[in-house]
């Protein structure tokens, strides 16, 4: 934020009375939104824990390459969580998520659910 404020701050003197105006607003919705939200390295972000309704069958582990902070590894929980029977949890010091599941799964879903978060899987065991 310190950053896009001296940039911001730079151009202020050449802008319009409604164009200053307009650009304060936009900073404070922007510097709300990074508070309520917790993203971008400002905090802890905790993934909402899945339960699985039936009896766990078996557990796969995705080894995912490119995660790098708690909002990498909320994004990914959330997509693998969104697949019926798949509790995922998310272990960002070793770059992988434990999967559980109580119905069988295929890999294939599980590599479309980590690529829509924006990672790359290595493998899936």
């Amino acid at each position: 934020m310190a950053l896009c404020s001296l940039t911001a701050g730079l151009y202020y003197a050449d802008m319009s009375k409604t164009e200053r105006t307009a650009a304060a607003e936009t900073a404070a919705a922007a510097k709300k939104a990074v508070i309520l939200n917790k993203g971008g390295g400002s905090g802890p972000v905790k993934a909402k824990r899945k339960v699985l309704k039936k009896p766990k069958i078996g557990e796969k582990v995705i080894q995912i390459e490119g995660m790098h902070c708690d909002h990498c590894k909320q994004s990914v929980t959330s997509e693998l969580n969104k697949i019926d029977g798949v509790a995922a949890k998310v272990k960002l010091k070793k770059n992988r998520a434990v999967v559980s599941f109580d119905r069988p799964v295929d890999d294939e879903a599980l590599r479309q659910a980590v690529e829509k978060a924006g990672f790359k899987v290595v493998s899936i065991a």
